[in-house]
């Protein structure tokens, strides 16, 4: 027994080391019956797109009943208040709810087909979905993930450090292309060596920080690991924000000027840009391999540089990251811009 808990809790652990995954998760609504008409898939458990591209999230009918319907829900995060219905379909006609409207069909393959078709993704979008079968009392459903891939980043007010609160952290997120991270989302970002002691939000409204070297400034002698602080009270606690972005349709350069921040406004402007959001720099250094030794100013005020390949002459910073010079003088220090369009 002892063996077979240790077995479930190593493969639950390495999940979230995978990019992908070869196993698919299936959900019944009686989960002692095995489906009957829906297939139970093997392959996908975990769909993995970026912003802005389509995706198809696999569901296969093993042979169609006479009278049915097909309903797709997104289920997790979930949604406040009432069912989040993304598609409800007959054999013909597919009608659309909710915020994806038009970007939801189904795909229609084949005639056993009622896969999930959903285009021009967004942030919002990351989550759990189900494909249910409705066939009076022989309803079924499968379950499959669709995770935006992306980059996680601590964000903190210009004012100071735990200033926000829930729904300021959110709006904080959303001012610079991102949305607050999700558990998983956290989680994830830590595996790939997010190491901060400060606590953010989460879109659940738990605070939480992830911790990869622990030291006395950082909680002590505690493990490594995710540090929660629990549910906390969204309007009256403060705290930092953990925001969560993806791939962007334009790209972030460099103005190498000395300039305060009007005059890197300005510059960004003749060039038919705008200075860059956080999460924009922090998308180009995720996926386009922005590298830049240079401090550069940002829309929210702020200074900061991209680091791909760190170097001894580049600050003495031994890891990868968007390193942060906080937010000086916006009159009397002179920096690049980073500029996006």
């Amino acid at each position: 027994m002892e063996s077979t808990m240790n077995y479930f809790a190593l493969l639950v652990i390495s999940s979230f080391f995978l990019c992908t995954s070869a196993k698919y998760h299936h959900q019944n609504q009686d989960k002692g019956k095995e489906l009957k008409y829906l297939m139970e898939p093997l392959v996908h458990a975990e769909v993995t797109a970026r912003r802005g591209h389509t995706v198809v999230l696999p569901c296969m009918m093993r042979f169609k009943p006479l009278h049915y319907r097909v309903k797709w829900t997104k289920i997790s995060p979930p949604s406040q208040g009432v069912e989040n219905i993304v598609l409800i379909a007959n054999g013909h006609a597919d009608k659309q709810y909710g915020s994806l409207g038009p970007r939801a069909s189904l795909l229609r393959a084949h005639d056993r087909d009622v896969s999930l078709r959903l285009t021009d993704l967004e942030l919002e979008d990351d989550g759990s979905y189900r494909c249910e079968l409705i066939n009076g009392i022989e309803d079924e459903s499968v379950i499959i993930t669709l995770r935006i891939e992306g980059v996680v980043f601590p964000y903190q007010s210009h004012h100071g450090r735990y200033r926000f609160t829930f729904f300021e952290a959110q709006k904080a997120c959303a001012e610079q292309d991102a949305t607050l991270a999700t558990y998983k989302q956290l989680y994830r970002a830590w595996t790939e060596g997010l190491d901060w002691c400060n606590a953010g939000w989460l879109s659940d409204g738990t605070v939480n920080y992830p911790v990869l070297h622990p030291r006395p400034a950082c909680g002590g002698d505690l493990l490594s690991g995710i540090r929660s602080y629990g549910p906390r009270h969204k309007t009256r606690d403060h705290y930092d924000a953990f925001c969560f972005t993806s791939t962007t349709k334009g790209s972030v350069f460099f103005i190498p000027e000395l300039l305060n921040f009007v005059e890197a406004e300005h510059a960004c402007r003749r060039e038919g840009a705008g200075l860059a959001r956080t999460g924009q720099i922090y998308s180009s250094w995720k996926f386009q391999q922005l590298d830049r030794c240079d401090g550069g100013w940002l829309q929210d005020g702020s200074v900061r540089f991209p680091i791909i390949n760190p170097r001894e002459r580049c600050g003495g910073i031994a890891e990868p990251g968007v390193r942060s010079f906080g937010y000086p003088s916006k009159s009397l220090r002179l920096y690049g811009a980073y500029c996006y369009r």
